[in-house]
């Protein structure tokens, strides 16, 4: 409930900031002159804006389970996946969330991740590699991680940012195209071939600065989630996770699911690392040692 009131609250403060930036320069007393409309444009880039970004919430789980063949796992299965629930159940009850579904997906790079647009209800799974290669203290401190990311709401809040980066995006976009075309041609409406080009351009543009805000969002929640994976399994056990997943650096093949899992894939340098989900694991090893003993 705190969370749909969080998404209530910032569309309407998208919208608010929105109509007076617009009020204080004059541009809804300019589009009103030449026949546009500031409530239609704003509430075309709020429904746009957020819509999109909540309905691939929605369907979140079924995609993951689609795209990455997670097989959810239940009590007619083998010893390690029971092991798996008994250790997500207990995370789940020390972060204060309901139960997740737990899942394992085929692939050979160690590699886990958590979605769901409800965290009482959310979806938490690891790959087949991750199972090899860690021991049962690594998966645990991995497990802790994912179910930080759960009990912090980060897919609901990382989709609310992507909604009000996607308001303004399409908002400004319009406006731009709407002055370039009738500055180039003069023309009444405002609707000419120039603005259609200068929306797909300044839309394109303005598209990749949103991107860096989120991409910053992402990496700084990871450094939140490994604190919570200390707290849960123990730092050395957390540390000890990353260390292994320095070994691989694969992300999950899914985009959407990326900058759910525990690691990314490249390391990244100067501009590339502006669009990193995740932030070096030799930045997230550092900061875990410098937080000292974690109780």
């Amino acid at each position: 409930m705190k969370r749909i009131l969080l998404f209530l609250l910032t569309n309407l403060a998208v919208l608010l900031v929105l109509s007076v930036v617009a009020h204080l320069i004059g541009l809804d007393t300019w589009l009103a002159v030449h026949g546009g409309s500031l409530s239609g444009l704003l509430v075309f880039a709020a429904f746009i804006g957020f819509g999109g970004s909540f309905i691939s919430l929605a369907m979140s789980k079924w995609m993951a389970k689609r795209s990455m063949g997670v097989r959810v796992v239940g009590p007619a299965d083998g010893p390690t996946e029971q092991w798996l629930i008994s250790v997500v159940q207990q995370h789940a009850q020390r972060v204060g969330v309901g139960m997740p579904e737990v899942g394992v997906f085929d692939s050979p790079e160690p590699n886990a991740f958590a979605t769901g647009a409800n965290r009482n209800a959310a979806l938490v799974a690891v790959s087949t590699g991750l199972l090899q290669r860690m021991n049962r203290e690594e998966i645990t401190a991995v497990l802790g991680h994912e179910m930080t990311h759960v009990a912090n709401g980060d897919m609901v809040t990382l989709t609310l940012i992507q909604g009000v980066v996607n308001t303004f995006v399409i908002f400004l976009s319009r406006i731009i195209g709407n002055i370039v075309d009738r500055a180039l041609f003069r023309s009444d409406d405002g609707r000419g071939i120039a603005y259609f080009v200068t929306v797909m351009v300044t839309q394109l543009l303005l598209s990749v600065l949103a991107t860096i805000i989120v991409m910053w969002f992402s990496r700084w929640r990871e450094f939140r989630a490994d604190r919570g994976g200390a707290q849960l399994a123990g730092k050395e056990s957390m540390i000890a996770a990353l260390e292994e997943l320095k070994r691989v650096h694969e992300p999950l093949p899914n985009q959407q699911l990326a900058a759910f899992g525990i690691a990314g894939g490249d390391i990244g340098s100067g501009l590339k690392r502006l669009f990193l989900s995740h932030p070096p694991l030799d930045e997230r090893i550092a900061a875990l040692r410098a937080l000292g003993p974690i109780h």
